[in-house]
């Protein structure tokens, strides 16, 4: 893979201001693929000058043409889709197919969403004797994960953009290779100079100082809970804008009279995508008593289907994989039932977890309130509606969930009363429009879609 040994920094590659670099290992076979620069502080606060000498004039450049920089970089996207599908499967271990259809593709979709609503969004409305403006917050610092490199990028990215933005953008140490091939494409899409910026580095120094910077005006971050209350107390002390898309714990609920094998089988596949690093995944399954082991048996037998090394990935890393097996290990020592898997590494080579399910887990259990972030499913019993309503709602985290009734009247019924940011009804599609972000701890704000551009807007009135 090929891998630059500077910063993209006001339109060009620089060198780096060190010479730490870091090395970005396959987690399938545990190679190393190449190497990127560790950020400095002072790296960062060359691209945040940059983003800042560069914000006036693109700020001030009309929606219209904003929109087709960002239909360009849609289509460059869309020009190198198999050269990302490639690079994401080299360096987070995710199975090719999926490279192709979810870590190419979405982008592709989300930059086309944005690319439209910069062109159709309106800036500005009547109040009675008032104009009210909606102005570009002025430089984002972006700091994104590993588990959907990137999709995560152009999910902050191309919103900032639209609204008229500059962006410096710190990447996940994990996956940088991704992060340098869209900083190519920003530069064959025809962006100014500045107005994207990449710094490849750790989060405890490069994401500290870009969050910190006093001339960074929004942080936005998805990651963890723990990092994220870093990030916002930062904020906070330098009053400035947030936003966080942070951890979940998910709910499958699945009521009496709903189709039990498809709700089971699309529940399993939810949760075993992107071997299980997804914060939005469906983790806890929450089935009725009298159709309870009738789920216990579908979901093992879905779960066989996913083969590790085959249709299954590794985990991110070496530490992710101990994590996620000594979550498993501490499931079975509280009381779980062992239906499938296991915490055992499956394959010698590479960061594998068995795809698991784990069975009789109660509410009260590590498994069922914390998130584990790999390829473990957990079946809750419940007694009646309301009961699984309670447990559902009993998680400090609400980012999404799932809900399968005998009809969709019946199903919304119970959504609304989820604390939760995004319900999937009856096996509901991906909508790019549809805001995404959660409740409680799970983060502030929303991404995509018109809620999505909302976050990088300030607004402005002006009386007559």
């Amino acid at each position: 893979m090929k891998a630059h040994d500077g910063m993209y920094i006001g339109g060009e590659w620089r060198p780096a201001s060190g010479r730490d670099t870091i090395a970005v290992v396959n987690p399938a076979d545990e190679q190393v693929i190449g190497h990127v620069p560790a950020g400095t502080a002072e790296d960062v606060d060359a691209a945040v000058r940059a983003a800042r000498a560069a914000f006036r004039g693109w700020a001030a450049t009309p929606p219209a043409a904003r929109a087709e920089r960002i239909a360009a970089l849609r289509d460059v996207l869309a020009a190198r889709a198999e050269e990302i599908a490639e690079t994401v499967t080299a360096e987070l271990g995710s199975p090719l197919p999926l490279s192709r259809a979810v870590h190419a593709g979405v982008p592709v979709l989300v930059a086309g969403s944005y690319a439209e609503l910069a062109a159709s969004f309106s800036f500005e409305e009547k109040l009675g004797n008032s104009t009210v403006l909606l102005e570009p917050v002025g430089v984002v610092g972006a700091i994104t994960p590993w588990n959907y490199p990137l999709h995560q990028i152009v999910a902050k990215v191309a919103p900032a953009l639209a609204a008229g933005c500059t962006v410096v953008l710190k990447p996940a140490e994990d996956t940088p290779l991704t992060a340098q091939l869209f900083a190519e494409a920003t530069r064959e899409a025809g962006l100014p100079a500045g107005v994207f910026n990449l710094v490849t580095g750790v989060g405890a120094v490069a994401g500290r100082a870009l969050a910190e910077h006093e001339d960074v005006d929004l942080v936005s971050f998805t990651g963890s809970t723990a990092v994220g209350r870093q990030i916002g107390a930062a904020a906070g002390a330098a009053v400035k804008r947030v936003a966080l898309e942070l951890g979940g714990k998910s709910a499958n609920v699945i009521l009496p009279g709903a189709d039990l094998a498809r709700a089971v089988n699309v529940g399993v596949a939810n949760v075993m995508s992107n071997s299980g690093q997804t914060c939005s995944a469906w983790t806890r399954m929450l089935v009725d008593a009298e159709r309870y082991e009738e789920a216990v048996a579908l979901a093992a037998a879905a779960v066989a289907k996913y083969v590790p090394g085959e249709r299954i990935g590794p985990v991110v890393n070496a530490g992710q994989q101990a994590r996620v097996l000594g979550y498993i290990e501490k499931g079975v020592e509280e009381g779980a039932r062992l239906v499938a898997g296991g915490p055992e590494a499956p394959l010698a080579q590479g960061y594998y977890v068995s795809p698991t399910v784990l069975a009789d887990v109660t509410p009260d259990m590590t498994v069922a309130r914390e998130e584990i972030f790999g390829p473990v499913l957990s079946l809750l019993k419940y007694t009646d509606v309301d009961d699984a309503l309670r447990i559902a709602n009993d998680t400090v985290y609400g980012l999404a969930g799932a809900v399968w009734g005998a009809d969709d009247e019946e199903a919304v019924a119970f959504a609304r009363r989820m604390d939760t940011g995004q319900v999937d009804i009856n096996g509901g599609r991906f909508n790019p429009l549809a805001p995404f972000g959660g409740y409680k701890q799970s983060g502030v704000g929303r991404e995509l879609g018109p809620h999505g551009l909302s976050e990088y807007l300030q607004t402005k009135s002006l009386q007559f």
